[in-house]
């Protein structure tokens, strides 16, 4: 079992929009040990892989395999490119990885609920379920995600608590990226289960010229970790964010539901 980084604070390094390729073999081996080295678990934003094949998850299930703390992930829009999206899931799976999917789990007190998300847009400029069938299978799949997440925050019974996203749930974090494309990038319908439930903070990916942090309605931190935004932005370190928070005491914790 790996040492806690810090005796008073358990930090999570988050990471999105890795798209390994058929060619990314020992790429990001580098990221991951300086991801161990710093933080107590990895988190993943989705687009794992680039097209969603056996083969690129295969690829990072083995550069994961090395990795000596607990990582958590979602899938992405690219993972299901290929159509096969449980195979990246059982690849993951197979290296230890804890895929969400409106599910849950609990790592040292900190309880973490992940689905994929969707889009469909922001606030007034989101779509709504009106018209052709098409239209309306694409918001019912927005409000589907939105369940998932509403579902899996229900289920947690810990006192800090963080969502694990693709999508992004606020239209702060897509600032940067033409508007046009910003019904694609999102949905504020992920952002409705986030106001009913305490949370300490949320990460995304999807959004690679998004911007860092936004803030839910209720002031809850959201953060796009897209790794070329965070190499755009943090040329200087590597491209994770090491995201801490305080340890609870032990009394204070409690089981995550299964």
């Amino acid at each position: 079992m790996p040492q806690p980084k810090s005796s008073s604070h358990i930090r999570f390094a988050a990471v999105g929009d890795l798209h390994v390729q058929s060619g990314s073999a020992g790429e990001l081996r580098e990221l991951f040990a300086h991801a161990a080295d710093k933080a107590d678990a990895l988190l993943l934003c989705g687009d794992l892989t680039d097209y969603g094949t056996a083969e690129e998850a295969g690829i990072l299930a083995r550069e994961l395999s090395a990795v000596s703390i607990p990582v958590v992930a979602v899938l992405g829009n690219h993972d299901f490119e290929a159509g096969t999206p449980e195979l990246v899931t059982a690849a993951l799976a197979h290296a230890g990885v804890r895929v969400l999917d409106g599910s849950i789990c609990e790592i040292e007190g900190v309880g973490i609920a992940g689905v994929k998300g969707f889009g469909g847009g922001f606030g007034r400029g989101s779509l709504g379920a009106w018209g052709e069938p098409a239209i309306k299978l694409f918001v019912q799949e927005a409000l589907n995600e939105a369940m998932k997440l509403e579902s899996a925050l229900a289920k947690l019974r810990t006192r800090r608590r963080i969502a694990l996203l693709h999508y992004a749930p606020v239209v702060g974090t897509v600032q940067g990226e033409p508007a046009e494309i910003f019904p694609f990038l999102g949905s504020s319908r992920l952002e409705e289960p986030l106001l009913r439930y305490p949370m300490d903070a949320v990460f995304h990916g999807h959004a690679h010229r998004g911007t860092f942090e936004a803030r839910t309605i209720n002031d809850v931190p959201v953060y796009n970790v897209a790794r070329p935004l965070l190499q755009r932005t943090r040329p200087d370190t590597p491209p994770f964010f090491l995201y801490e928070l305080p340890r609870a005491p032990v009394e204070e914790q409690a089981p995550a539901a299964a």
